[in-house]
């Protein structure tokens, strides 16, 4: 019986190398797994802006779930990871039933839905709600609420609701003496100064500074400072690109889906641009009263709900109230964990905010 060389043995035992036709199917299955979860199941995001600390900082990678308010079908057609897409091609979009509805005090991701945009100019109206960036932040009113913000402070349905710890605003220090912290003591303690913000008022040396309510606490337990009090702008104020003031927000009642508001000279300012650009309605101003798509009206019934998100970084985001509400159809899901986090000093990471559930 002939005995088998080496060759032949190695020859045989060696793994079969895959063709490219079979390379080709792995990868497309990949990336076909890969779009269907991050379409329908979860997305990773990272965090480019200060406008969440401290609750979320740059450098943040978080996952958000598309399962709890429901996914929605694409919209367009697109190269995969990329912000190229057929212009002119919309499929119609669907909401696919999820497990809960959005709450107050949730941190979501939704499409941008106001019409100027700080970095690219007005958004035109042909732009697929899915193309357009998205922003993360906090739910703070639902249809149907009531909310305002009087002297900074957010209220809904009348109840004032104060600072949580992971959240920041600017703050008016008044020190106790001719001196004040410095700047060392200051990030010591985690807390940012507002360069040229010192003042002389009636006397007393103030300066601003950015922190959250604990580290206000910390803050007015130093002999150096005597009160601490919120910044405060002017009442007649105005961005000016926005028109608006943070500060001070009159109330106003959140859409919500079959709510009927009258049309008035009073409540145009509020709800007029919801009602064009995102109802997409024809509404015009006659000197006999409103038009909707041609017709007279009166009153106007919404047609989706809305909703009002601000970041934890009071003074530093532009949110709903620069640009208002935030329709249903733009949220895209809510953030709940962060898995990975950088920074851009030594040792790179934050290790204590890998797999961190959000507060």
């Amino acid at each position: 019986m002939a005995r088998r060389s080496n060759r032949d043995r190695r020859s045989k035992d060696a793994p079969r190398k895959p063709t490219f036709k079979e390379n080709l199917w792995y990868w497309a299955r990949a990336i076909a797994a890969i779009l269907i979860l991050r379409a329908f199941i979860g997305e990773p995001y990272r965090i480019p802006s200060e406008s969440m600390e401290d609750t979320l900082l740059v450098g943040d990678f978080l996952i958000v779930s598309k399962m709890n308010w429901g996914p929605r079908t694409p919209a367009t057609i697109g190269v995969p990871f990329t912000r190229i897409y057929l212009p002119g091609v919309e499929l119609p979009q669907v909401r696919l039933p999820g497990f809960s509805e959005p709450d107050r005090g949730d941190v979501v991701v939704f499409n941008y839905p106001a019409g100027v945009d700080v970095e690219r100019g007005v958004i035109p109206s042909t732009v697929p709600i899915e193309r357009r960036d998205p922003y993360i932040k906090r739910l703070v009113a639902l249809p149907g609420d009531t909310m305002a913000v009087l002297d900074k402070v957010l209220h809904i349905n009348g109840v004032p609701i104060p600072l949580a710890p992971t959240m920041k605003q600017r703050w008016r220090v008044t020190a106790a003496g001719e001196t004040r912290p410095n700047a060392r003591q200051l990030e010591d303690m985690s807390i940012q100064y507002f360069p040229g913000g010192d003042v002389r008022e009636n006397g007393a040396l103030r300066f601003d500074v950015f922190a959250t309510p604990g580290e206000v606490a910390a803050l007015e337990a130093l002999d150096a400072v005597a009160r601490v009090d919120p910044y405060l702008l002017d009442e007649q104020w105005a961005d000016q690109l926005y028109g608006a003031n943070p500060d001070h927000v009159p109330p106003r009642v959140v859409p919500a889906a079959g709510m009927t508001i009258p049309l008035t000279a009073a409540t145009l300012p509020i709800y007029g641009e919801t009602i064009t650009r995102h109802e997409g309605r024809d509404l015009e101003r006659t000197a006999s009263g409103f038009t909707v798509d041609g017709e007279p009206a009166t009153t106007y019934t919404f047609e989706q709900d809305y909703y009002m998100a601000m970041g934890d970084f009071r003074d530093n985001s532009v949110d709903s109230r620069y640009w208002g509400f935030v329709p249903h159809s733009h949220l895209v899901g809510k953030a709940l964990f962060t898995f990975l986090s950088f920074k851009g000093d030594f040792p790179f990471v934050r290790l204590e905010r890998f797999f961190r559930p959000i507060p």
